[in-house]
């Protein structure tokens, strides 16, 4: 059975699990404490040792993230040794970055830059040693590793939760940098462009490829025909998050066939749509945009779906004008 031990941190007591750890114990206590790679249970290895803490009775700091608390422990999260440590290990992380931050698609939402405006890092401290390798534009998933911080949390990330294992650790020493596993490129691996070792990454070592600029090109164009269409996992990641995500054809409801009108697009392709919102989708979109229904489809499902008023209809994987497949004349609309 997990007993409760009792300890001070900063002067202020609290009681919890002997397997919590000081850092978990901290933040129930509302204490600050900084961290770069850790993730709850997912990555827990103190690489980046900015979490150290002085603990009464131990001649060195030790990290909070993977050190369990104990009965009388006496913790110290702001010393004078403490806030020094965290500056060190800050500086020599700093002098392997890139901090070119203005032009960084991150800045404003740099984990890094953060910590280091927090600690008032200014200047250089440390001659900077960057690889200055050439950025690979060819796959949906960029990495520059002159901004990797090797908090591992991709590897972690891949591994663990995706189970698909494509980062690893490579080299040794000074020499060790995080890349794709057995000297790969990304495009030769099994990797499915998830994102989850982007949304997880502090900085932006990892990114998607912005290709806003192409899209707003051919929505301009007037010889090219754009057409928007939702992936399943991006209509998985609305409906659990709906307040995240702009501009999408969904099937649960019509806003984003709205905003996909409003963003200029010129077929819409409703995917798993209902009949009855197929019908109001033509309904609102009156004509501004060319409607294409997917999805998996019977012969009967056809006829519904051509009775609703959509242009297109999508089947396997090729695309057929409503008019040219002359449903109707198969089945009797009005006895179904």
């Amino acid at each position: 059975m997990v007993k409760n031990v009792t300890l001070t941190i900063d002067h202020k007591s609290i009681t919890v699990p002997e397997t919590t750890t000081i850092l978990e114990a901290a933040r129930m206590l509302n204490i600050n404490i900084p961290t770069l790679c850790y993730l709850k249970d997912v990555n827990e290895i103190a690489a980046c040792r900015l979490c150290c803490v002085e603990v009464k009775g131990m001649e060195r700091l030790v990290p909070a993230c993977d050190n369990v608390v104990a009965d009388g422990m006496e913790v110290f999260t702001n010393s004078p040794m403490a806030r020094e440590a965290r500056r060190a290990n800050l500086r020599l992380i700093l002098s392997e970055h890139d901090t070119s931050c203005t032009s960084c698609s991150r800045s404003g939402n740099c984990t890094l830059q953060s910590l280091a405006n927090d600690f008032n890092m200014r200047g250089e401290h440390y001659p900077t040693k960057l690889r200055r390798e050439a950025v690979d534009y060819s796959t949906p998933l960029i990495r520059e590793n002159d901004k990797c911080v090797k908090c591992m949390r991709c590897i972690q990330i891949c591994e663990n939760v995706q189970t698909v294992k494509i980062w690893d650790l490579l080299g040794t020493g000074s020499r060790a940098t995080v890349d794709a596993s057995r000297n790969r490129r990304i495009q030769d691996t099994e990797c499915t462009y998830c994102g989850q070792c982007i949304t997880h990454c502090p900085t932006a070592a990892l990114r998607e490829r912005d290709d806003t600029g192409i899209v707003f090109d051919a929505i301009d164009d007037p010889n090219t025909v754009t057409v928007v269409q939702v992936a399943p996992a991006v209509r998985a990641a609305k409906r659990k998050a709906p307040h995240t995500l702009k501009v999408e054809v969904e099937v649960e409801s019509l806003d984003g066939l709205r905003e996909a009108l409003e963003a200029g697009a010129d077929i819409i392709m409703l995917d798993n749509m209902s009949c009855a919102l197929m019908r109001e989708a033509v309904e609102i979109t009156a004509g501004r945009a060319v409607l294409e229904a997917s999805g998996n489809m019977g012969e009967r499902d056809l006829a519904e779906v051509a009775a609703t008023g959509v242009d297109l209809i999508s089947i396997g994987g090729l695309t057929h004008s409503v008019k040219a497949l002359d449903i109707s004349l198969k089945f009797d609309m009005h006895g179904m």
